[in-house]
């Protein structure tokens, strides 16, 4: 059984779901796989010890704090490629980038494989299920490129800004 609550953020409304004791997924409400990781619907449950670590996690890093990922119980739902991708991004640092392609040479060392490509682990971050939290947001294209983001472009923006990374460096593709 899973359940979830709501939270108000700076980006926008945000449900986070757990399974009574983790927390398995954190999305923008109305982004791209919304709810996706979940086998049923969650049941509306705002008083677990659980959601009340992640509203002071979140409120600490909306704030501008740099609130240790390790304070939460994170469970995400998906198979051990996704899984492996998504313990890199818990590495990246706040206020911080990497690259798709960093981010796959990295995972193709710890599967063991010769390459990896970038975007398959590029699928494996826009599938994220926990957002903000394990930082997705913290992922760049080539040469500084702003894409992939499920919650969208200008929110990936406001949360780089938050943690104090200029933006200016950065572009976004237009699409025709």
């Amino acid at each position: 059984m899973f359940y979830y609550t709501e939270y108000t953020s700076p980006v926008g409304k945000l449900t986070i779901a757990s399974d009574g004791n983790a927390v398995v997924g954190l999305w923008l409400n109305g982004q791209k796989y919304f709810l996706d990781t979940l086998s049923e619907l969650p049941t509306r449950n705002d008083a677990l010890d659980i959601f009340d670590k992640t509203r002071q996690w979140l409120d600490l890093y909306f704030a501008g704090k740099h609130p240790d990922i390790r304070r939460l119980l994170l469970k995400p739902i998906g198979e051990s490629f996704r899984q492996a991708v998504w313990k890199c991004l818990c590495d990246i640092p706040y206020g911080e980038v990497t690259t798709y392609g960093a981010i796959a040479k990295k995972v193709a060392v710890e599967l063991g494989r010769e390459r990896m490509s970038a975007q398959a682990v590029g699928g494996a971050v826009g599938h994220n299920p926990i957002s903000i939290i394990i930082p997705c947001h913290r992922v760049v294209g080539a040469y500084g490129s702003l894409v992939g983001y499920a919650g969208g472009i200008d929110k990936k923006i406001k949360l780089l800004t938050l943690e104090g990374i200029d933006t200016d460096r950065f572009f976004a593709h237009k699409l025709k």
